[in-house]
Parts: C-alpha cells; sequence; structure tokens
C-alpha cells in the first residue's frame, strides 16, 4: 500500500509556520511593553494630574505592579503547558485590555493599586516569559533570530505606542484614551492570536537523545518544583540569574532618569533626541544580533555588552559635550534590545530542553523583582548625593560586576 511522507517544513524556511507565530509575538510585545512597560510613565503624569496624588504613591503603584508581576510570571510556563499558548496569549491581551481601560475610571488609591495589579496579570500573559516560551515551543536552531525579532515589538511598544497614547489622551482624555487603547488591542490581536498560534511542531513535546534521535519526555523528568529547587543550587544558574538581574536593575534605572539627567544640560528637546536614539539603536542592536547570535559565544557576547554600557556611562558622566552625549546614549542603546533576548538563549544552549521554559520564567520572574528597585535607588542616591553622577558609577560598578560573573559557567548541568 502506498502512502506518502509528508516531510516538516525547516524553520528556516519562509514557509514554516513558527515565523508567523513571531509576527503574532511582535504585535503581542508592541502592545504588551507599549501599555504594560512604557505605558507607566504617561500613566504616572496623568494620575498625578487628574487627582493631585503624590509622585511616590503613584510610582509605589508601579513597583507593586512589577513585583506581582514577577511572581505571576515565574509560573507561566506552567499555564503555557496547562491550556496551550494560544489560550494564555488571548487571556493575557484580554485581561491587559481590561486593566488599561479601568486605568482611566480608577477614583481613589486602593483602586489604583487593584488595577496594578490586574495589569500585572495582563503582563505576565503578554511580556518576555509568554513570548519566549511560546516561540520556544516552534523553534530551536532559530530560537535566537525569532525571538529577537520578536522582541522588536517591545521596541516598538516605546517608540509607537507611547506617542499615541499620548495624541489619543490630547484628543480624547485620558479616560477615553485608555478605553480607546483596550478596544484597539482586543479587535486587532485576539483575531490574529486565533489565527495563526495553533498547536506547536510535535517535536515540541519530545526531548532530543545524545544519538540524535528522539523520545518523549520520561516518567521520571524532574517536576517544575523540582526543575527550580535544582537551578538555584547551580552555579551556571545562578551566575546567569545574578548577572542579568545587576545588569537590568542598572539599565532600567539609568532609563527612566536618563531625560532628568539631560535635561539640564542639553535640554528637554535634545535629551528627548538622546532617548529616541537609544531606542532605535536597540532596535539596530537586536536586529544586527539576531542574523548571527545563534552562533556566538553568548556568554562572552553578554560581558561585552555589559562593558559596552558601563563604558557609555563613563562618557555620560565626565562629558558635557553635546554630541558626545547623544552617541553615549546610541551606544548604551545598541546592546539594550539584546539584554532581553541573551538569557533565553544561554538558557537554551546550556540547559536540558525540557527545562527551558520552567527556566526562563524564573529567570524573568528574578530580574523582574530586581529591577523594579532600580529607578527607586537611583532617584535616592541622587536626591543624598545632590548629582546622578554617585548613582551611574554605582550602575559602572554593577556591569563590570556582571560582566565578570557571567563568565562564570561552572559544572556541566544535568537538568
Amino acid at each position: 500500500m502506498d502512502a506518502t511522507v509528508s516531510l516538516p517544513v525547516e524553520e528556516s524556511s519562509i514557509r514554516y509556520d513558527g515565523w508567523r507565530v513571531v509576527a503574532v509575538c511582535f504585535l503581542v510585545a508592541t502592545f504588551g511593553w507599549g501599555l504594560g512597560f512604557y505605558g507607566q510613565s504617561v500613566y504616572l503624569a496623568e494620575l498625578h494630574r487628574l487627582h493631585g496624588w503624590p509622585t511616590s504613591l503613584i510610582s509605589s503603584a508601579t513597583t507593586f505592579f512589577y513585583l506581582f508581576g514577577a511572581l505571576l510570571v515565574a509560573f507561566i510556563s506552567e499555564a503555557i503547558r496547562g491550556i496551550g499558548p494560544r489560550n494564555c496569549m488571548v487571556a493575557g491581551v484580554c485581561i491587559m485590555a481590561g486593566a488599561t481601560a479601568l486605568l482611566g475610571q480608577i477614583t481613589s488609591p486602593w483602586q489604583l493599586y487593584a488595577v496594578s495589579a490586574l495589569l500585572a496579570l495582563g503582563w505576565a500573559g503578554t511580556s518576555l516569559g509568554m513570548i519566549t516560551n511560546t516561540l520556544g515551543l516552534w523553534f530551536d536552531k532559530k530560537r535566537g533570530m525569532a525571538i529577537s525579532l520578536a522582541l522588536n515589538g517591545a521596541s516598538c511598544g516605546g517608540v509607537v505606542g507611547v506617542p499615541l497614547l499620548v495624541t489619543a489622551i490630547g484628543h480624547f482624555g485620558f479616560s477615553g484614551a485608555t478605553v480607546t487603547a483596550a478596544v484597539v488591542m482586543i479587535a486587532l490581536l485576539v483575531p490574529v492570536i486565533f489565527f495563526f498560534v495553533g498547536s506547536p511542531p510535535d517535536r515540541a513535546r519530545i526531548v532530543a537523545m545524545p544519538s540524535g534521535g528522539t523520545a518523549l519526555p520520561a516518567a521520571n523528568d524532574p517536576s517544575s518544583l523540582q526543575i527550580r529547587s535544582m537551578a538555584f543550587r547551580d552555579v551556571a544558574f545562578l551566575t546567569l540569574t545574578v548577572a542579568f538581574a545587576l545588569v537590568l536593575f542598572a539599565q532600567v534605572g539609568f532609563i527612566v532618569h536618563l531625560i532628568s539627567f539631560l535635561d539640564p544640560v542639553i535640554g528637554r528637546e535634545r535629551a528627548a533626541i538622546a532617548v529616541s536614539l537609544l531606542t532605535a539603536m536597540a532596535v539596530v542592536g537586536r536586529l544586527l544580533f539576531s542574523t548571527v547570535i545563534d552562533r556566538l559565544n553568548q556568554r562572552l557576547a553578554s560581558a561585552i555588552s555589559f562593558a559596552s554600557q558601563g563604558l557609555a556611562l563613563m562618557i555620560l558622566i565626565n562629558s558635557r559635550n553635546e554630541m558626545l552625549l547623544i552617541a553615549a546614549c546610541g551606544l548604551f542603546g545598541f546592546s539594550v534590545g539584546n539584554l532581553i533576548t541573551l538569557p533565553a538563549l544561554i538558557i537554551q544552549r546550556e540547559f536540558a530542553p525540557k527545562s527551558f521554559g520552567v527556566l526562563v520564567s524564573l529567570l524573568t520572574a528574578v530580574t523582574q523583582v530586581t529591577y523594579a528597585f532600580g529607578p527607586g535607588v537611583i532617584g535616592v542616591l541622587r536626591d543624598a548625593s545632590g548629582s546622578y553622577a554617585l548613582p551611574f558609577y554605582g550602575c559602572i560598578g554593577l556591569e563590570i560586576t556582571a560582566a565578570i560573573l557571567i563568565m562564570v559557567r561552572g559544572r556541566k548541568t544535568s537538568f
């Protein structure tokens, strides 16, 4: 009896279904970062203007958002395994849209914290943990490129999403703008997710064998809880996690304070140009790295990226030349996007496939808890010292420490 064998489409082929999932993840990241991450600065300004609440109260709600989101994202791999990537993504989109709409309706501080908790739940379903776990089901050899391309949506959320949100507030008011953003998010993303994000390929459910063959996951494979427990005793995972936690603490804190630092030196308009260049260079850096990142020594690439950010900070502290300051922002920005992508790729290379989702979610949670305090600590040090020199030198110290730490690999892992 004749039988036609249908060969799977290679990841490198444009016809591979995974590339459509990459496009969906790009859109999800655009809204997720635009409304969840970068949108926080817009919400702070508008809530202060509308209600007169202290900036410290509103910004503490932002810290709560990051911390609660970190707790949730640690379990995103279990959620995907339980209800599937499509359902998880749709749930994340709908919850974030609902929370965004509610932000424009709040009238008291307790409501702000309640909505921030809801927004954190949506953030967990639309941000880094969700996207890397989802793409990990479709990609192996091209995973680095896929994640890099998808996470350009994060930069797009800052470059395009925030200005559009500000423009909408000018036309419709804060309440109308948040509702409009929520409606657009659901109307655009939900149909696209349902149409393009189907079941992952069968190989996503198998484990590679040393002989080159494959086998179904064994019944005695470690559980998620066991993987987390082993991770916190593993040198390779600890050095990776601590290094990126330190760098993201410095990176997020620096970016939040960048305009305040540059404004008295080169003026608000030039400072805005510097921020735009930083964001644009994050896209350029991620696109350039995406073509070679799977072939690089990724720990070494991380260390060089950390050092380049430290160099950029040194220039910013010690120079008052306008062009040099703007160029330093571009240098800092070149590695910003890749520092989001690299941890997942290092985990893919150094740990077993069955542990990928759990470890990426765990690392994302730890780093998010850490960088949630970055802006606040830098602000306190700035107020205490009277300038940004002390906190930025502190950030340089963190970058150098991380560059050394990331090169410590330890023994080969077994999970």
